[in-house]
């Protein structure tokens, strides 16, 4: 079901479900959000949910699960070992993507963990089309480094090109050439690049990257935990996609990965995660590692209540109705906001509406992390908590020299199924007063700063009374709402 055009003309995203619980939401006054924001050092992780009113830090674990997925919870084969529930999870896995291995984790990053320490050795690269936090974490803390051979379009942030997200097939051979292969850990390809704005990959790019590997003795793995997104884009813009089935176009993404990893919190709308292979070799490596750091083969660290509804929820991402819907809403929101001439990142991605901060307060310098100063001023107006996917989501270098990102975006994420066309209207109306307004921000330094993910713990300062001033203004314009 895509975009209903109603009789004024207005072309709206329709939700292809129904509430059946609901949980009240608080809007609390913008001097209480201020004084929130700064106990949280304005850090948007920091925040207690009880001073937030919509919550679009992320869409990991914060998804709504289904009627199905609920019910599947309640017959849970509670089993340290050898648990029913396991098999039923297992065997999801190998149908959906043809695997032959299932391997249970808690969640995404414990995937990168296994992986990294099984496949990174100490001077090895990991060419990847874009890094994710916690990927470059676990690589690097394994003596590896990573390097990204991404096509020129990605940083572009105003584009059309429909898959951003795809990796330069001369830079990576290029790269190959230089280092030698044996000097490559393995190949990796993020379903839907998060951090500049969930742009997608197409399955034609996936294929010529799978034959640099076959030909150079690679593994190419794939961390499919933003795959329904992907699936999603490849189906509409992608012309050998458009008469395939989606669990055929996962197939054929599966056929083309040697190693399939994914968070459960993203994928399949529960909590946990797991990897996926045919090949035994590794698969062998990365088993003695699950009970070591995870828990049990049959469970790795999650609840067995949760492998249910994970078994349901891949099943439901095969469903073009569900995975429609992420991706549907975030168009909405860029597309109104565009509008309004506030710079968005284009064409829209999956995971969440994505505002080009360095644009948007052109004003403050790269050192002063704009992206998150925008997260901390977009919660004073608004209540809405939003992610900083930009200089503070990176990390310093050897020398202790910050690594400035190469976009600076505040994320708002839609999680699926949670929240309504009138909660991401009212984000717009607020986004829309503080780029009217946006001169008053200013930026932030560090006061606390962790030596690793700095951006999940660390505390920030203003370095002027901005918020007071900026409070005071929407006080002004929009009184205490």
């Amino acid at each position: 079901m895509g975009n209903i055009n109603f009789y004024s003309g207005e072309s709206i995203p329709l939700e292809m479900h129904k509430p059946k619980i609901v949980q009240k939401l608080k809007l609390v006054p913008v001097q209480r959000r201020l004084e929130a924001i700064r106990e949280a050092g304005f850090n948007t992780f920091l925040l207690k949910n009880s001073d937030v009113f919509i919550d679009m830090l992320t869409d990991s674990g914060v998804n709504a699960m289904s009627d199905k997925q609920q019910a599947a919870m309640m017959v849970a084969d509670d089993s340290y070992a050898g648990s029913h529930t396991f098999t039923k999870l297992d065997d999801t896995c190998a149908e959906i993507f043809g695997t032959s291995y299932f391997l249970p984790t808690h969640q995404g990053r414990a995937c990168e963990n296994i992986i990294s320490q099984v496949l990174v050795r100490p001077g090895t690269i990991v060419p990847t089309n874009y890094h994710f936090t916690t990927t470059l974490a676990h690589i690097t803390l394994n003596g590896g480094k990573v390097v990204e051979p991404h096509i020129d379009e990605a940083l572009n942030t105003s584009s059309k090109h429909p898959f951003k997200g795809n990796m330069d097939l001369d830079k990576l051979q290029a790269l190959i050439d230089e280092h030698g292969a044996d000097k490559i850990a393995f190949v990796r390809m993020e379903a839907g690049t998060n951090l500049i704005g969930g742009q997608p990959f197409s399955l034609e790019n996936l294929a010529d990257v799978k034959k640099i590997c076959d030909r150079n003795s690679l593994l190419l793995v794939l961390d499919a935990s933003l795959l329904a997104d992907n699936l999603y884009f490849m189906k509409e813009r992608e012309e050998q996609c458009k008469d395939l089935s989606i669990r055929e176009i996962t197939r054929k993404i599966s056929d083309l990965s040697d190693i399939i990893y994914f968070s459960a919190r993203k994928l399949g709308c529960a909590r946990g995660g797991g990897i996926c292979t045919s090949n035994e070799e590794v698969y062998l490596k990365m088993r003695e590692l699950i009970p070591l750091y995870e828990g049990f083969l049959t469970y790795g660290g999650m609840s067995v209540r949760e492998m249910e509804a994970i078994a349901v929820g891949l099943e439901e991402t095969m469903d073009m109705d569900m995975i429609n819907q992420g991706p549907q809403f975030i168009a909405y929101m860029v597309d109104e906001l565009e509008k309004r001439g506030v710079p968005v990142v284009t064409p829209a991605g999956g995971l969440g509406c994505h505002i080009n901060a360095m644009a948007f307060v052109d004003h403050i310098p790269q050192e002063e992390y704009p992206a998150g100063a925008l997260a901390a001023a977009f919660f004073i107006a608004s209540g809405a908590r939003g992610m900083e996917r930009g200089t503070i989501s990176e990390q310093r270098d050897e020398h202790g020299n910050e690594t400035l990102a190469d976009l600076e975006l505040l994320r708002l994420a839609v999680p699926r199924r949670v929240y309504t066309l009138s909660h991401l209207k009212y984000a717009i109306d607020r986004i829309t007063w503080l780029y009217e307004n946006r001169k008053l921000i200013g930026g932030l330094k560090f006061v606390e700063e962790p030596s690793t993910l700095r951006f999940f713990f660390g505390r920030l300062d203003a370095l002027s009374d901005w918020p007071e001033q900026l409070a005071k203004k929407f006080e002004e314009d929009l009184g205490n709402l």
